[in-house]
C-alpha cells in the first residue's frame, strides 16, 4: 500500500540503491497474513545475501506479531500502529487522543483504489445495505494526501459521498515515512520493504 511513495521518496532523496520487496495489498483485509509472509520475505532476503532489511509496515493490525517477526530476525519497521498514523506523524496522532475515533482515513492509495480495494471485497457494489453496517460509527472521511493530486481529491471526496460521510482532507506529505526510510538508510540500508505496488 505505500510502494509508490518509498519508491518516490527513493527517487527524490538519491536511494536508488534500495530494493524493494512487496507483499499484497489486500494482506491488510488479512492482517493474519503479514507476518507470517514478512518472515518469509526476510528469510528469502537473507538467502540471497541481503544483510540490511528495514520493513515499510506499521503494526498494520497484526497485535503485536510483526514485531515478534522483526525481533526474531533483527530488523527494524517503521514505527506506529498503522500508516495513517506515520502519515499524520505518529506523535501528533498520539497526541491527538482518540479525535479520530469517528474518522475513516483515506491514502492516496485508497483515493486511487477505492472501488478495487474497498468496495468489491467488502461488497458494497451488490449489497449497498452493508454501506451502514461497516460505515455507520464513522461522522467523517478525512483524506490524507500525500501528494497534491487534484484528481485524487476528487476521488476521495466522491468515496466520502458514497460512504455518507463529511469529507475532509489534510496535505500530510509522506509523513514520518521520508525519515525513517532516511534512518534505515543510515543504519545501513534498507532493503526488504513488503507492500505490493498496485
Amino acid at each position: 500500500m505505500i510502494a509508490r511513495e518509498i519508491l518516490d521518496l527513493c527517487r527524490m532523496n538519491d536511494l536508488g540503491h534500495i530494493s524493494l520487496t512487496c507483499l499484497p495489498a489486500d494482506y491488510h483485509h488479512h492482517p493474519e497474513k503479514i507476518a507470517p509472509a514478512a518472515d518469509e520475505a526476510i528469510r528469502k532476503a537473507r538467502a540471497e545475501g541481503y544483510e540490511h532489511i528495514f520493513i515499510g509496515y506499521a503494526d498494520c493490525g497484526t497485535g503485536g506479531m510483526l514485531d515478534k517477526v522483526c525481533e526474531k530476525h533483527g530488523v527494524a519497521r517503521i514505527a506506529g500502529p498503522h500508516c495513517f498514523s506515520f502519515y499524520i506523524g505518529n506523535d501528533a496522532f498520539d497526541a491527538a487522543d482518540g479525535d479520530y475515533m469517528t474518522t475513516f482515513f483515506v491514502t492516496d492509495f485508497l483515493a486511487r483504489h477505492f472501488e478495487t480495494f474497498l468496495v468489491r471485497p467488502l461488497g458494497l457494489d451488490r449489497h449497498p445495505e452493508l454501506r451502514d453496517m461497516y460505515f455507520g460509527a464513522y461522522e467523517r472521511l478525512l483524506f490524507l494526501a500525500q501528494t497534491d493530486d487534484p484528481e485524487l481529491t476528487r476521488k476521495a471526496s466522491e468515496a466520502a459521498d458514497f460512504l455518507g460521510l463529511a469529507f475532509e482532507r489534510k496535505m500530510t506529505g509522506y509523513g514520518d515515512l521520508a525519515s525513517a526510510l532516511r534512518e534505515a538508510d543510515d543504519l545501513g540500508g534498507a532493503e526488504v520493504k513488503p507492500n505490493r505496488r498496485k
